[in-house]
């Protein structure tokens, strides 16, 4: 039994959804998640339980009799009430790597990020806390280290708004980033499943390319055929915002600002010799979004 913690998010569900045909999957869904979620995944054949990384009784029932974790649960999508970083992605992070070592689990596969990304910030706290809590547990573990995901940096959501082609640039838009897909790292965690080399192993994952944020509005307005309107928001600004920002969540967003416009390479080829996944470009990613 596969237990995938985050199962009704973007990562988990992608996760799920290729697993589901292979192995026996159990997926941990809170009782707020979005509905339409649950029955996609009910709908898939997953396993669900409710539960909730603040609930510690809630995660020794959903690693009872499981073989592997993967965890892709963070708030930074889907926050709740009540919820911050520190409650779920860092003491709630924690509470399952104990659980999952207090039930006999033999592996566990962590979503963390990047660690060139980030500075001294709440997100980067919890996501190295817990993979420090993994290295020391005793289980077998491969933690996933993505960059920017296309999904999220390169959408409306967070000023990449390519429908009605405006962007907003973080810093000069000169620094290079290897933006990644969702898909792609849902790849990653289920051959880490299989891969011998995914054994106690930290892994930096990026995309094909590392491209400047002005580089991929260009490659947006070729899709696209028409030109963008462009807003650059200087690093004096960001700074200035992770100093305003009034919680946790807001602070760890800002500092990724930053990291962004600091910029994010990873070199990938050695890890696609072990891992061979096509990676997806910025290009496709464009001629898709556009093309919908």
């Amino acid at each position: 039994m596969i237990l995938v913690v985050g199962a009704s998010g973007h990562l988990g569900g992608d996760i799920c959804r290729r697993l589901v045909s292979r192995r026996r999957l159990r997926g941990l869904v809170r009782p707020s998640s979005a509905p339409e979620a649950v029955s996609r995944l009910q709908a898939l054949g997953v396993q669900l339980l409710e539960g909730d990384l603040r609930d510690r009784a809630s995660l020794d029932r959903a690693c009872r009799d499981v073989a592997v974790v993967i965890s892709t649960a963070t708030i930074t999508r889907s926050r709740q009430p009540g919820e911050s970083i520190e409650t779920t992605d860092h003491h709630g992070q924690l509470a399952l790597v104990k659980a999952a070592r207090a039930a006999g689990v033999g592996s566990f596969i962590y979503v963390s990020y990047s660690g060139q990304i980030g500075v001294d910030d709440p997100l980067t706290t919890a996501k190295r806390a817990v993979e420090h809590q993994l290295r020391q547990s005793g289980l077998t573990y491969t933690i996933l280290r993505p960059s920017y995901f296309m999904e999220a940096w390169l959408s409306p959501a967070l000023g990449f708004d390519y429908l009605n082609r405006r962007a907003t640039i973080y810093g000069s838009g000169h620094a290079k980033i290897s933006w990644i897909s969702l898909s792609d790292v849902a790849e990653f965690a289920v051959q880490a499943l299989d891969n011998p080399t995914a054994r106690d192993a930290v892994l930096e994952l990026g995309g094909p390319d590392a491209l400047s944020p002005s580089e991929v509005v260009r490659i947006f307005e070729q899709v696209g055929g028409n030109p963008f309107e462009i807003t650059y928001i200087p690093r004096a600004a960001l700074e200035a915002q992770r100093a305003a920002a009034p919680d946790s969540l807001q602070q760890a967003f800002a500092a990724l600002m930053l990291a962004y416009a600091t910029g994010n390479p990873i070199p990938m080829a050695e890890t696609l010799r072990r891992f061979p996944i096509q990676l997806t470009s910025v290009r496709q990613y464009a001629e898709r979004v556009l093309a919908a």
